[in-house]
C-alpha cells in the first residue's frame, strides 16, 4: 500500500515508517522536522519536509497520481505538564491541525486513518487494569485533546464513513531492535530516556516524585510499551481496517507496570554504575499505579507485545545512549 505517515521523523513515527517498509508497503513521510530527526527517517522511504498546518501541501501531496491508501498521524503535542500552561499551543496543534487534516482526507476521499491517541484519555484510574470500557475522563489538556479527535473520528465514521485506529498506550521507550534508528529523542518528559540521559551525564540529577505511594517500594507504577511492539501494533491495525472495514479503539500495553525505583535499578544493573536521584514531592495528578489490558488488541488484530520486558526496554536504549 502507498502510505503517509504525518510525524514520521519523530521518535514512535520513525520506528513505524520502518516497520510498514519492512512489510513491503511505500512510505511518504511528512515532517517539519521542529522535533524529528532526519537521521532516524529509514531511506527507502520518501521525505517531505513541511507542516501538516500547510492545507495547500497537504492537498498536493494527496492528489498525485499515485493515491495514498492510508495516512498515519503523529505529529501532535505530548508535554501533560506543558499542555495546562500553554492549552492554546495544544488546541492549534493537537486539535484544529488534526481537524483540518480529516477534513483534506475526506475530500480527497481517502477513508483509512491510524491515530496515535494516548492512554491520557482514561484520567485517574477507577479500576486496574484499565480496559477500553474504561470512563474517560482526562485531568490534563493534552489527554483532553485526544479524546476530541477520538470523538470527531467516531462521528466522521458513521457520517462519512472514514475508517479509523485509534490506539491508545502509555509510555513508549525502547529503541529500534536492528539498530537502525539512533538519533536520540529531543527534550524527553518521559522516565526512561531521562534515567538514560543521566547516565550519560547529559543531565545532572534526575527527580522521583514521591515514595509514599501505596506500591511495592512507594513510587509510581507505569506500564512501558516497547516501541517496536507500537511499531507491530499499528501496522497490524492499518492492515485490519483494509480488510475487515471496522474501525479500532485499542489499548497498547503489557499489563505489567514497573515502578520508578525498579527501572532506575534496571538501568543501574545494565549500566553498571549508580544513577544519581533524589526523592522528591508527589506531583499534582499522578496515580499510584497506570497499568492497562491490551486482551482486545489481541482479540482483534492478534497483537501482544513481545519487547516490553524491562531488560530489553533499557539494553536497547543503553545501546544507542551510550554511543
Amino acid at each position: 500500500m502507498n502510505v503517509l505517515v504525518i510525524g514520521g521523523a519523530g521518535y514512535i513515527g520513525s520506528h513505524i515508517v520502518y516497520e510498514l517498509i519492512d512489510n513491503d508497503h511505500n512510505v511518504t513521510v511528512l515532517d517539519n522536522l521542529s522535533t524529528g530527526r532526519i537521521e532516524n527517517i529509514s531511506p527507502d522511504a520518501n521525505l517531505v519536509v513541511g507542516d501538516m498546518n500547510d492545507l495547500g501541501l497537504l492537498n498536493i501531496l494527496l492528489r498525485r497520481d499515485e493515491k495514498f491508501d492510508s495516512v498515519f498521524h503523529f505529529a501532535a503535542l505530548k508535554a501533560a505538564g506543558e499542555s495546562m500552561d500553554k492549552p492554546e499551543k495544544y488546541t492549534l496543534n493537537n486539535t484544529i491541525a488534526t481537524l483540518n487534516l480529516l477534513n483534506v482526507l475526506l475530500e480527497n476521499d481517502i477513508k483509512n486513518f491510524v491515530f496515535s491517541s494516548s492512554a491520557a484519555t482514561y484520567g485517574n484510574p477507577e479500576y486496574l487494569p484499565i480496559n477500553e470500557s474504561h470512563p474517560n475522563k482526562p485531568i490534563n489538556y493534552y489527554g483532553f485533546t485526544k479524546l476530541a479527535i477520538e470523538q470527531t473520528l467516531a462521528w466522521y465514521s458513521q457520517l462519512k464513513g472514514l475508517r479509523f485506529a485509534a490506539l491508545r498506550y502509555f509510555n513508549a521507550a525502547g529503541y529500534d531492535i536492528d539498530g537502525r534508528i539512533r538519533g536520540k529523542e529531543q527534550n524527553p518528559a518521559n522516565l526512561l530516556p531521562i534515567v538514560m540521559e543521566v547516565a550519560t551525564g547529559d543531565r545532572k540529577k534526575m527527580q522521583v516524585y514521591g515514595k509514599d505511594y501505596p506500591t511495592r517500594d512507594g513510587s509510581c507504577i507505569r506500564d512501558y510499551i516497547h516501541v517496536k511492539d507500537l511499531a507491530t501494533a499499528h501496522v497490524k491495525a492499518m492492515e485490519y481496517l483494509r480488510t475487515e472495514n471496522e474501525d479500532l479503539v485499542l489499548n497498547l500495553a503489557t499489563g505489567e507496570g514497573y515502578t520508578v525505583l525498579e527501572v532506575i535499578k534496571e538501568v543501574e544493573t545494565v549500566v553498571g554504575f549508580p544513577i544519581n536521584y533524589e526523592i522528591s514531592g508527589r506531583r499534582e495528578g499522578d496515580p499510584a499505579e497506570l497499568v492497562a489490558t491490551s486482551s482486545l488488541a489481541y482479540e482483534k488484530i492478534g497483537w501482544k507485545a513481545e519487547y516490553s520486558d524491562l531488560n530489553t526496554l533499557v539494553k536497547s536504549m543503553w545501546k544507542i545512549y551510550r554511543s
